[in-house]
């Protein structure tokens, strides 16, 4: 867990309450502006009220100029950001026909695929000429197209699986395959960092739900005896099923799941397991596997296989994967399969031509030189970022690198002061992290050269020391000694 600096917490604190006592008092004289003016909804009650409105009026709207940033290229290693500006304290923002170009350092790109490759790209398109951008129609209809049954059984055998389905959105995958899976009766035991889609679907599936310390395999085994031995609120009847659900990347944390240890304890208490590889398949291991191939465990041990095609192989949608029983009752029970539209065809054509570059069978080492180059980069990075005294989280590997900035002051200045040098990083805040918790996401790629990194560590060096976010001494530079240093001369 992050140990905040008391300091660091106590200024944290300060600005957050300066900003919400002004933005009650901004609140309260435009109440009394307000009055007097008509109102077409009298007698309704407000559709937006609460903190989260006040948030975003107060706090967000200050700052949005952070975020939402449209791009006018390929999310490649530079891509082209569109400027905008506004005239009304950033309440709006105006799109203009400039563009920038930046250091891409916010993308999922983890292996370079979401721009043109000499392999997927004239494959796509003539996947797109044979079958057109859509199936409009969900797979139980007309969506099926022998690519789709070719795909899914491409996704099962890189995961080591028997069989896979896929979805045309990764969001839903386990928004909507929580509740087809665990309902009334049955226990989800879930990690307290899980993604809002992990907490979406268990909330939607009517089963319990309980929270263990994140990545603690230790509290997983109390909660687990304990939620054993209770059994089921009020009746105390032995729970239907259980199920532990973990993420092989905590996307916000940039962490690998202590998967073995997680696998030992469910196989000890006969729960299943859920892995969530959205940030991790493709990304990781030898031959990008993900969690299980980088941490030596039996694909096998683990019961539902969900990942996301968005990061590592340039696309969209998302799988699941897992026996053959389990594949078939999902075909016939979860509505993203029965009434969603199918993954569109040249996606699916993507996913499976990055997954053949990756395991080498394109005819080159491209997919084994994009998976050293993308581990290379990561431990580059996060080592150098780490050396200037910024609090980096993550593990080693890890291509997400989150860099703690916690004062609220903080997001805008580091995100726009970035950006004005064209390095382009993603700030997150609040409701997205715990509010003492903001930070700057860094994501790197197998595209991005050495160049570009040494240029955005160069950048982010400056930003930090102007913005205060160093918040460790930094290394002494390491210098040739002079008898080695004349050598050189």
């Amino acid at each position: 867990m992050i140990a905040i600096p008391y300091l660091t917490a106590l200024s944290t604190y300060f600005s957050y309450g300066l900003l919400f006592l002004f933005g009650q008092i901004r609140d309260f004289f435009r109440k009394l502006i307000d009055w007097s003016s008509a109102n077409n909804l009298h007698g309704y009650a407000p559709l937006c009220l609460g903190l989260e409105d006040f948030y975003t009026r107060r706090l967000y709207l200050r700052i949005q100029d952070c975020f939402g940033r449209p791009i006018a290229s390929a999310p490649d290693a530079w891509f082209d950001v569109v400027e905008r500006f506004s005239k009304d304290n950033n309440k709006t923002l105006n799109r203009t026909s400039n563009t920038t170009k930046c250091l891409n350092l916010g993308s999922y790109n983890y292996l370079g695929f979401a721009a043109s490759d000499e392999y997927c790209t004239p494959r796509v398109i003539e996947s797109l000429k044979k079958y057109s951008p859509s199936t409009c129609s969900s797979r139980v209809d007309g969506g099926t197209t022998t690519l789709h049954v070719e795909l899914e059984k491409c996704v099962a055998d890189f995961v080591g699986k028997p069989a896979a389905i896929v979805f045309g959105m990764g969001y839903v995958t386990n928004s909507a395959i929580l509740p087809v899976l665990m309902g009334k009766g049955s226990l989800i035991i879930s990690d307290s960092l899980n993604h809002s889609s992990i907490i979406n679907g268990a909330r939607g599936s009517g089963a319990t739900v309980r929270v263990f310390q994140h990545n603690t395999p230790a509290h997983l085994e109390e909660v687990l005896k304990e939620q054993i031995a209770d059994g089921q609120p009020r009746t105390g009847r032995p729970w239907k099923k259980i199920m532990v659900i973990v993420e092989g990347i905590y996307s916000m944390e940039g962490e690998l799941c202590k998967l073995p240890e997680i696998i030992a304890i469910c196989k000890k208490y006969k729960a299943y397991t859920y892995l969530d590889e959205a940030h991790s398949i493709g990304a990781v291991g030898k031959s990008g596997r993900g969690v299980c191939e980088l941490l030596g465990v039996d694909p096998a041990d683990v019961d539902v296989m969900m990942g996301t095609f968005t990061k590592s192989f340039g696309s969209c949608g998302g799988y699941i994967a897992g026996s053959k029983e389990l594949i078939q009752y999902l075909k016939y029970t979860c509505p993203a399969h029965l009434y969603a539209t199918s993954i569109s065809p040249p996606a699916g054509e993507q996913i499976m031509s990055a997954i053949k570059v990756i395991l080498g069978e394109d005819g080159t080492s491209r997919g084994a030189q994009k998976l050293a180059r993308i581990r290379e980069n990561s431990n580059f990075f996060r080592s150098e970022l780490q050396k200037m005294g910024f609090e980096v989280l993550g593990d080693n590997d890890s291509p997400v690198m989150p860099i703690m900035l916690y004062n609220p002051a903080k997001i805008p200045a580091f995100s726009r002061e970035c950006l004005r040098q064209n390095v382009a990083v993603v700030t997150v805040a609040f409701p997205a992290t715990p509010l003492l918790l903001a930070r700057a996401r860094i994501c790197i790629s197998a595209s991005h050269s050495r160049e570009d990194l040494l240029k955005a560590l160069e950048v982010i060096s400056r930003v930090g020391d102007l913005v205060g976010i160093k918040y460790f001494p930094a290394e002494p530079s390491k210098q040739l000694p002079d008898s080695d240093s004349k050598k050189c001369v």
